[in-house]
């Protein structure tokens, strides 16, 4: 096993030196600008608390575990792949984006029903313009750090993608087009005569039915669980990233991530790239 240590600027000498004595490293290794793999550790339950005091992310890491192994990466949009919550930015169109942050904001933690909050939100959009969708997307919607060398280095390797989302189709197939993504799944905004009525077409892709797209695409390439990459944020993420071999927890809620494999509070989406590379 190996550990592997990350962070936005040049990680300090002492800093590295305070991991390698915790995990009983028998050398440490800069494998990139940012990054050190310190090699055959022991697991140390300071690490974790050293490293998120330090601005540091890490993960102990098995030999066997190398990007090159898996077949198929899963990813949330909002907040995950994207910088936004899509719903709240459709919301400020119609000056609501208070009411609806904070409902999106409790469905996250967890501490409401994903479907019942979507319906709430998006009940609130009810008369607003379609062309708001746009706007939304050509004006806010931003990439988070790393995703496009992420998906470049998966592409290089054939590894499918697939997006899934408990946000709109408007935003996930533009998505698919313009990144290369192999699959994408999400909601259905229902419109009429220009303006959004307030509803969702057809059942809520909730967290049940984000880990339903895993297992069906996954049975679809033949690969095994633990061939399989999942990234997400919130509560709704969770049952997903279950179904997951290795699951990412991407500058997510508490309650994500004390179930995921692996963290990132502070690199990008690249930051998968160094943890298995």
């Amino acid at each position: 096993m190996h550990l592997v240590i990350q962070s936005l600027s040049e990680i300090s000498a002492a800093y590295l030196d305070r991991l390698a004595g915790l995990a009983l490293a028998s050398r440490v290794e800069q494998v990139g600008p940012c990054c050190y793999r310190l090699h055959e550790v022991t697991p140390h339950d300071e690490v974790a608390s050293f490293c998120y005091e330090h601005k540091l992310d890490y993960g102990f890491v098995r030999d066997d575990q190398k990007l090159e192994g898996f077949g198929l990466v899963v990813m949330d949009m909002d907040s995950t792949l994207i910088s936004i919550e899509c719903i709240d930015e459709i919301a400020d169109m119609q000056g609501l984006k208070p009411q609806v942050s904070a409902i999106t904001e409790s469905a996250m933690r967890g501490e409401i029903d994903f479907a019942e909050s979507l319906r709430r939100r998006v009940a609130l959009l009810e008369g607003l313009d379609e062309h708001a969708l746009q706007r939304v997307y050509d004006e806010r919607l931003r990439l988070n750090p790393g995703a496009e060398a992420m998906l470049a280095a998966l592409k290089q390797l054939g590894i499918k993608t697939l997006l899934v989302s408990g946000g709109f189709t408007f935003f996930t197939t533009r998505l698919q087009a313009r990144l290369g993504l192999d699959f994408a799944h999400a909601n259905t905004l229902e419109i009429v005569n220009g303006k959004l009525t307030g509803r969702v077409l057809g059942a809520v892709l909730d967290a049940q039915a984000k880990a339903d797209w895993l297992l069906r695409t996954r049975d679809e390439l033949g690969l095994r669980p633990h061939q399989v990459i999942a990234m997400g944020d919130g509560a709704n993420d969770l049952k997903m990233m279950g179904q997951a071999g290795i699951s990412i927890a991407y500058h997510a809620k508490p309650i994500v991530r004390s179930q995921a494999s692996f963290s990132f509070n502070f690199v990008g989406l690249d930051g998968l790239l160094n943890l298995l590379g």
